[in-house]
C-alpha cells in the first residue's frame, strides 16, 4: 500500500516546507535553550508551560510538513498566542511577532498551500 505522506511531500509547496521545518527549529531550539539553564528547586510550573508552547511548534511543524490541515491551524494559533503574550514586553515585540503572522498566514493560506492541506477528491 502506498504512503499517502509520500505523494504529499512530492507535491509539498516550499513554502509550506519552509514554514514546517522553521517551526520544527524554533521549537527544539526553544527547548534547548529552557531546559539547558534548569537549576533544581521547586517544580517551576512556569517553565512546564514555556515547555509546552515549545512542543506544541515542534508537532505543528511536523504535521505541518506531513500535510495534516490541523497543523497549519495549530501553527497560526501558536503564532496568534505570541502576539498576544508579547504585549505583556512592550510594543516591538507584538510588531514583530504581529509580522511573522502576517508573513506565516500567508504562507499557510494561499492557494497552493491550501490545496496541499485540503486535496480535491479524485475520482
Amino acid at each position: 500500500m502506498p504512503d499517502p505522506h509520500a505523494a504529499a511531500a512530492s507535491r509539498r509547496p516550499l513554502a509550506v516546507t519552509i514554514v514546517g521545518g522553521l517551526y520544527i527549529l524554533v521549537g527544539v531550539a526553544g527547548l534547548a535553550y529552557h531546559l539547558g539553564g534548569f537549576k533544581p528547586h521547586p517544580f517551576p510550573w512556569g517553565l512546564l508551560a514555556i515547555e509546552l508552547v515549545r512542543v506544541l511548534a515542534v508537532v505543528a511543524g511536523i504535521y505541518i510538513l506531513r500535510g495534516d490541515n490541523w497543523a497549519r491551524w495549530l501553527a497560526l494559533a501558536w503564532m496568534a498566542f505570541h502576539v498576544g503574550i508579547s504585549m505583556l514586553n512592550g510594543w516591538q515585540p507584538v510588531v514583530m511577532h504581529a509580522i511573522f503572522l502576517v508573513v506565516i498566514s500567508f504562507l499557510l493560506l494561499r492557494r497552493a498551500s491550501t490545496e496541499y492541506f485540503v486535496p480535491t477528491a479524485t475520482a
